[in-house]
């Protein structure tokens, strides 16, 4: 795949801009934890990156599919970059408070609502239709990779100070729009669709219209949305694990290092039958590891059990990318790339929010065990309410 010169400029971006935006979440998550103490802040920050996300669904897709799609994402990551050596000079300055550094990460999180729909839109302009799922499984690779550097890297630069942290991370933003630039493809634009209701609202439209492709995103939503402990990790580490800001690095990094060793074996071997139930098998999984996560007091353990949570994971982004990306017209792709990053974001961002205000609650512990225990159920009813998701064959045209 990386004989492709557009795939691999776009492959180099996206660990770019994963790596940096993996070593803020690190810096932003600890920096936060330390100003407050408070499981509260931390599903604000969580918050902060989805609002823009959901307030903005309808205008990226519509910006996605009437420009130029390259140009999107290069201003995107110009303007993480600035919020980036914003949050660094508020560190070096001694000025960035709790208020501060979430305002900060609701501008970035507005640059990356319309970066990451633009990313997923651009994708299958750069490889033939049928290397698409070997693309989306590149594409994950490129993603996990960068999970495991990012925190980790994030987590050795912090002692060196949250500035270091978010200096370099702008940097490697600065990088990833450079990448994003150098990429060279033909694409004959689409006559601009008048902008009414009705071209607002296609995106969700063809979603609903295809019902193994809503089962597949809406599963993986609220799996996420109840499975996800990332937001509570920096108390595990400190509280539960009894470790320090690298150790926290490590525990971001182990879903990744789990998720990259499958996503380059799905590079390789690509999903050919049985993807429906594959995706609930993995989901499954995925709920089992983090119950056993949620209760664990061993940081060898816990490494594991994320690692296992990771591998699953991917399997089912893959899945689901490839019945977006394949299934969709080239003049939609923006407007239900939205949409499924809304998803996405709901599942990731607004996840973290809910773990917060869950612990926040409950405790900790209880929180994330609930969460396991929630996805578990939600396969159960997923497997009910779209048999044709279960029935799905092949990821072909």
């Amino acid at each position: 795949m990386l004989r492709h010169r557009p795939f691999a400029l776009f492959w180099c971006a996206r660990v770019a801009t994963a790596v940096a935006f993996q070593m803020q979440g690190v810096a932003v998550g600890w920096q936060v934890y330390h100003l407050t103490g408070s499981a509260w802040y931390l599903g604000l920050v969580g918050l902060a990156q989805f609002l823009p996300m959901f307030l903005l669904t309808l205008a990226v897709g519509h910006v996605a599919d009437r420009y130029d799609r390259r140009v999107v994402a290069r201003i995107c990551q110009l303007v993480e970059a600035v919020a980036a050596g914003v949050l660094a000079l508020g560190s070096a300055s001694g000025w960035l408070n709790k208020e501060s550094i979430l305002a900060i990460v609701l501008v970035a999180g507005a640059a990356r609502a319309f970066e990451g729909p633009t990313m997923q839109a651009l994708l299958p302009g750069l490889v033939p239709s049928f290397l698409i799922p070997r693309a989306a499984a590149w594409a994950a690779s490129a993603s996990q990779t960068a999970t495991i550097l990012g925190p980790a890297l994030g987590g050795f630069l912090y002692a060196a100070g949250p500035a270091a942290v978010y200096a370099t991370a702008g940097f490697l933003f600065l990088t990833a729009s450079t990448f994003i630039s150098l990429i060279s493809i033909e694409r004959v634009p689409a006559k601009p669709e008048p902008v009414s209701l009705r071209s607002l609202f296609a995106g969700i439209g063809f979603i609903r219209s295809r019902p193994a492709l809503l089962g597949a995103i809406s599963l993986d939503l609220f799996a996420v949305l109840l499975g996800g402990a990332t937001a509570l990790l920096p108390i595990y580490a400190r509280d539960i694990l009894v470790t320090g800001p690298w150790g926290l690095g490590l525990l971001r990094s182990a879903p990744a290092a789990g998720a990259l060793a499958m996503s380059v074996f799905l590079a390789r071997h690509p999903l050919r039958q049985r993807v429906g139930r594959t995706m609930f098998a993995a989901v499954t999984i995925f709920g089992l590891a983090t119950v056993v996560f949620a209760v664990s007091t061993s940081f060898i353990l816990s490494l594991g059990t994320l690692a296992v949570l990771g591998a699953a994971d991917v399997i089912s982004v893959v899945i689901r990318q490839s019945l977006v990306q394949i299934g969709t017209p080239d003049k939609m792709r923006g407007r239900v790339s939205a949409v499924n990053s809304l998803f996405i974001g709901t599942s990731n961002q607004l996840g973290e929010f809910e773990s917060g205000a869950t612990a926040a609650l409950f405790g900790v512990v209880p929180a994330v065990l609930i969460g396991g225990i929630g996805t578990l159920i939600v396969v159960i009813v997923w497997m009910r309410l779209f048999p044709e998701l279960a029935g799905t064959d092949s990821l072909e045209r």
